[in-house]
């Protein structure tokens, strides 16, 4: 058994900078399921949108953020995004933080849905990886902070509506061990990996979503997956992600005739929001023999693309792509718009279990995130929540001893039971609940889901049997609000009901053993 004042789970950009504004307050166990650098963050090539630049205007930022999320962002989530964020990177620049340079200003990046410049990068298209770099330095170096990695986090240990820790299983030793403490942070990411073709890692499968659910807190707006319009496209479904930034920079896209056909669609083209390009590839897509479409780059400067896109212009090289010609891209589950709801401070509907970054549902995406968000928004309430503990009482410090045993057990045996599940789900939900849905589609995905259930019998304290529960948990908690919904928006469409509905208007509410709910827009 471990004890620390924070338990924090995850490593991508919101774990990492949450342990690191922790340690001044304490004790930090920094937990993740494989290493440290196995992350979206760690993967993200657009940047950070914010607002430094004098003609910009965190009222512009708020716009272009309610706008992309179709009617179904809350306000005040918003409100303080684009105001708090300036003042979190101005904390990461006085920490050292090195961000893309022109002369004495930050190299800004335009990206879809945004009418400002106000995209910051650093390293061209490898953003991620260099803020995540930079955290990790902070964190390695901290003596505060200790980094269990190859934990996979099981269950939240819970008593009379207050969290005091996690359950993991060390895949080290092949055991499993308790982790005690006064706050613990929900931030392992999204859950994009459970859909076939995506730009995710492997790992992020949404069990930090199963857990929650399974802990009784309250789950929303899931039915919006926002699936990447821009994924490289190979026939062996491994994806590779062409950054939104590639089309901020002029590319084109067309479909197999050399039509560029966005134009037609939307007054930003290209830059249109994502759900918008997503879905008008996936059609090009149904009308022709291959399943992709292209973007082109070769009327733009050579040499620019490859000093400001060196990462995607190298990984095209090694498959063969000459990046400044055109590249074959198809739409990939990218980011899980839902999540465990929270308020603005983190804070979920269980005592002293905080959420931030992807897995967090703080209402600011609405129904389709904006570009770039994702960065600041692990920032902004990393930093909130890390804060709002200090308001608590010192009674929610008190010591806890749990009364129980271990309990997980690990039956190699199944693991290609696991493995073969997660690869029928992922076929599932790119087949039933993919880019374009109907009742149809939906309704067999959870016919399908509930025979699966019904094979894995009752062994939840089984690893493998308890991981394949979670998988089948995050499809369901993806399918029956999507069935609920009956409309389209943002990342939602059904061919069955093409249109926005004013009484959907609404965030759909999940909890364990409840009806579906629905609780109005926070638009004050």
């Amino acid at each position: 058994m471990h004890r620390y004042d924070y338990i924090i789970v995850g490593s991508g950009l919101a774990g990492l900078y949450a342990s690191y504004r922790a340690s001044l307050y304490g004790r930090v166990a920094l937990i993740t399921k494989s290493t440290v650098r196995e992350s979206n963050s760690y993967y993200a090539q657009g940047g950070i949108a914010a607002v430094t630049d004098e003609e910009d205007r965190p009222a512009f930022h708020f716009d272009d953020t309610v706008t992309a999320g179709r009617g179904l962002c809350d306000y005040n989530a918003v409100d303080i995004l684009v105001n708090e964020g300036p003042h979190r990177i101005v904390d990461l620049v006085r920490d050292g933080m090195k961000f893309d340079m022109l002369g004495d200003s930050f190299a800004l990046g335009l990206e879809g849905g945004h009418h400002m410049r106000r995209i910051l990068h650093a390293g061209g298209d490898v953003t991620g990886m260099k803020i995540t770099n930079f955290m990790i330095e902070k964190v390695l170096a901290d003596k505060n902070i200790i980094l269990f990695e190859n934990h996979t986090v099981l269950s939240i240990i819970q008593e009379g509506g207050k969290c005091y820790g996690v359950r993991t299983w060390n895949s080290e030793t092949e055991g499993e061990e308790l982790f005690i403490g006064n706050y613990t942070f929900l931030a392992s990411g999204g859950a994009s990996a459970i859909f076939k073709r995506t730009t995710n890692p492997h790992t992020t499968t949404g069990d930090g979503i199963a857990l929650a659910y399974e802990a009784d807190c309250k789950i929303a707006d899931m039915e919006f997956i926002q699936f990447h319009p821009t994924a490289l496209y190979t026939e062996t479904d491994k994806t590779f992600l062409i950054s939104e930034a590639v089309r901020g920079e002029g590319a084109h896209l067309l479909n197999l005739k050399g039509e560029r056909f966005m134009p037609a669609i939307h007054e930003l083209a290209e830059l249109a929001p994502r759900d918008v390009v997503a879905r008008s590839i996936f059609r090009q897509i149904l009308q022709q023999d291959e399943p992709y479409v292209y973007l082109s780059l070769k009327h733009i400067d050579p040499e620019r693309i490859r000093s400001r896109f060196p990462n995607i212009f190298e990984k095209c090289r090694q498959l063969g792509i000459d990046m400044t010609d055109k590249i074959p891209v198809a739409p990939a589950a990218h980011y899980m718009v839902g999540g465990v709801r929270s308020d603005v401070n983190g804070r979920t509907n269980i005592g002293n279990l905080y959420v931030c970054g992807e897995l967090a549902s703080t209402g600011i995406m609405g129904a389709n995130r904006l570009a770039s968000n994702s960065l600041l928004e692990c920032l902004v309430f990393g930093y909130r929540a890390v804060e709002d503990t200090r308001k608590n009482s010192k009674e929610d410090e008190s010591v806890y001893t749990p009364e129980f045993q271990l309990k997980f057990r690990k039956d190699p045996s199944k693991e290609d039971m696991f493995q073969s599940l997660k690869a029928r789900i992922s076929d599932l939900m790119n087949d039933n609940a993919g880019i374009i849905r109907n009742d149809k589609l939906l309704s067999e995905g959870i016919e399908i889901l509930k025979k699966e259930k019904e094979a894995l019998g009752s062994d939840k304290d089984e690893y493998y049997t308890l991981l394949s529960y979670n998988l089948i948990t995050v499809a369901e908690l993806i399918i029956k609000p999507a069935q609920y919904r009956k409309e389209s928006r943002g990342g939602h469409y059904r061919e069955d009901y093409p249109h926005e509905e004013n009484i959907f208007v609404k965030h759909i509410i999940q909890q364990k053993d409840k009806p579906i709910t629905a609780i109005p827009v926070d638009v004050k």
